[in-house]
This record gives C-alpha cells, sequence and structure tokens, in this order.
C-alpha cells in the first residue's frame, strides 16, 4: 500500500467573494505551494493515473501526489492553469455544469453564491491542452440528502453535460461539500463514472475504494509546515472514516433542512 495525497483546491485569487475566503489561497501563496512541490521532489501524476493503480494498473513513482480544484471557478483558466503549465503538472479540475456559463447565454443554475466562474469555451480549452475534467454535479446540493430523479440529474445528467460538451467520455467525479452514503456511491457507480473523491482531511492510500477517494482541503490560513506534512504523508489520518451512527444521525437530520446543507 502507497500513501498518495490528493489536495484539494477552490479558488486562486486576490480578492474573491466573501464566501469563498475562506478556501480560497492566494496566487502568491499558491506559487510557493508548487514550489514547495518541486523542492521536496514530488511527483505530481493524474488522478486517473492513482485510480489505474488502485484497480491493479503501474504502480506510481516514489513520492506520488495529485492536485484536484473544486466548482470551476474563473480564475482556473486565468492563474492556475498557466502556473501548472509553467510546471508541467497535471490537475484535475471538478466543474459543477450548472455553473457553467454558455456562449451568449446563462448557466442553467446552481446553489452556489454567485462568483466569477468559467464558461464552455475554457472548459472545452482546458480540457484540449490536458486538464482532466471532471463532474461536481449539476447544482452542488448535499447528494446524500436528495435521492430519485434529483440524484440522477446531479449524478447522470452531470456527466451527460460534460460529455456532450467536451466529445469523449469524462470519468472522475466529486462529491459536493465532500458528502455520500452507500446509495449515492452506488448511483455514481451505474452511472459509469470509475472514481470519485470525497473530502474527509485524509490521506488517500492505493488500498481505497475508488469511489471513497479521501482529500486535503487546502485553505487560506493553510501553514506551509501542515501542508509539508501532508505531501509527505503526516499529520492526518489515512484513508475513509468508518460510517458511525453519529454519521446517519448527521445525514438525517441535514435532509430535513434540504439538499444545499
Amino acid at each position: 500500500m502507497s500513501v498518495v495525497p490528493i489536495l484539494q483546491y477552490h479558488s486562486v485569487a486576490e480578492n474573491p467573494p466573501e464566501w469563498a475566503a475562506p478556501l480560497t489561497v492566494r496566487p502568491d501563496r499558491f506559487d510557493e505551494q508548487l514550489e514547495h512541490l518541486a523542492h521536496a521532489q514530488m511527483s505530481v501524476v493524474p488522478l486517473r493515473r492513482l485510480v489505474s493503480a488502485i484497480r491493479g494498473g503501474p504502480p506510481l513513482p516514489p513520492r506520488a501526489m495529485v492536485l484536484t480544484f473544486d466548482e470551476g471557478f474563473a480564475d482556473f483558466y486565468w492563474t492556475v492553469a498557466p502556473m501548472l503549465a509553467a510546471r508541467e503538472l497535471p490537475a484535475t479540475l471538478f466543474v459543477v455544469t450548472g455553473a457553467i456559463h454558455p456562449p451568449g447565454g446563462r448557466p442553467s443554475g446552481s446553489r452556489l453564491p454567485p462568483a466569477m466562474m468559467l464558461n464552455w469555451r475554457q472548459v472545452a480549452g482546458l480540457d484540449a491542452y490536458g486538464i482532466e475534467i471532471g463532474g461536481h454535479s449539476r447544482t452542488h446540493p448535499a447528494l446524500d440528502t436528495v435521492s430519485g430523479r434529483t440524484l440522477r440529474s446531479e449524478i447522470e445528467g452531470c456527466k451527460r453535460d460534460l460529455e456532450d460538451a467536451l466529445g469523449h467520455e469524462v470519468t472522475s467525479y466529486a462529491y459536493p461539500l465532500g458528502y455520500h452514503g452507500p446509495t449515492v456511491r452506488r448511483a455514481v457507480r451505474q452511472a459509469g463514472w470509475d472514481s470519485a473523491c470525497a473530502t474527509s482531511d485524509a490521506l488517500a492510500t492505493t488500498s481505497d475504494d475508488p469511489l471513497r477517494l479521501c482529500r486535503l482541503t487546502v485553505r487560506h490560513d493553510t501553514p506551509i509546515s501542515l501542508y509539508d506534512a501532508w505531501i509527505h504523508g503526516r499529520s492526518a489520518r489515512l484513508g475513509p472514516p468508518p460510517e458511525s451512527l453519529s454519521t446517519w444521525a448527521w445525514r438525517l437530520l441535514r435532509r430535513t433542512h434540504g439538499p444545499g446543507h
């Protein structure tokens, strides 16, 4: 078993909207973090390569790790992608398809508060360049609080949106807000997604369930000492936690307050 940190970013910007500020990393801090990866001689690999290794494919290189970005903020196109390209680093971008702007029109809508988001032309351009585009639902609900047609739309519909726009299969999914459960994971698998990322602030390993991949959330105030510990496989538990009675109780409570919680 190998430990493979999967880092979860959101926005990289100087002046994010207030709601996104806690999960936004300044560009200079992001550049510092990328430099830190280089000095540590980390091997940043595509998410699909990790999934392949979990499923018995070729082994990963030493000090392997994965970079992921959630939501589909416009700064990924203007700020993040050039910084990754300068270092030839792969990444996966999980987009909320209802928040992406179509040519000359308005997005279909999501539960995310207002922010500058990507348009479909930019998403296609990133895909053509080599950034893996993954699904992050259509509207960003807590998936373990919805069911039936709504759940299928958020999982299957998101996949159709992306494949129609990009012209090829997409295989990587990320649970909005990190919430999932057996029913959600079954729906993700049946929809044809090959992997799915949660949050959990835990270290992923090559022994994990590909539909329960843990990530470590990089926040605006994540100290470089903790960042260093994470990429070296320290200061976080291994793998997803077991689903306890308290997990089920918390899920039931959130269902009573609607799918956005």
